[in-house]
């Protein structure tokens, strides 16, 4: 399995016993999600090695205790912290015509009702408060809030968003 057929659901952050069990931290909004994958990829030194899941549990809103096979004790365990973890794009659950996930939109034009085509999306920054679409137009960086209150709609087999931004955003950027 390679990286890009994949998404990133998380990261090993501790042991949670002398069993060879491991909190995850999941990268998701809804964590319940995830609570019976029977298998993960763990990247292990740049290679995605494939982990079957013996039980596993949500443990405070949004950690899950995973007991990997294999896996049976603290050397096993600590050579697995701060490991990513991933699964195959596959098992995405299915979005409503308006909703996206981050990896679908790169690339994608976005077009506001008032400036007309802003540019296009080269990457999604969420690690800020507020998730931003990062916007290439002609060699300029545009951040647009990623908010319902922006987004007028969604058109995946187009690849364009339409957005309303808040009067003078775009021009910031531009006028520099």
């Amino acid at each position: 399995m390679k990286k890009k057929d994949c998404f990133y659901l998380g990261k090993i952050v501790k042991p949670f016993s002398f069993k060879g069990e491991v909190l995850i931290k999941l990268d998701t909004d809804e964590p319940e999600l995830y609570e019976n994958i029977d298998a993960v990829f763990i990247e292990v030194k740049g290679n995605l090695i494939p982990f079957f899941i013996e039980h596993s549990k949500l443990h405070k809103s949004d950690l899950l205790r995973v007991k990997l096979e294999d896996i049976e004790n603290e050397d096993d365990v600590n050579s697995l912290l701060k490991c990513d973890l991933y699964l195959p794009l596959s098992v995405l659950p299915k979005l409503n015509d308006n909703q996206f996930y981050f990896h679908e939109v790169i690339g994608f034009e976005v077009i506001d009702s008032i400036k007309g085509l802003v540019g296009n999306i080269t990457y999604i920054n969420d690690n800020t408060t507020q998730t931003l679409f990062v916007i290439e137009n002609n060699h300029k960086e545009i951040l647009i809030p990623i908010n319902d209150d922006i987004i007028d709609s969604v058109h995946k087999l187009d690849k364009k968003i339409y957005i309303t931004a808040p009067e003078g955003l775009i021009d910031l950027y531009l006028n520099e």
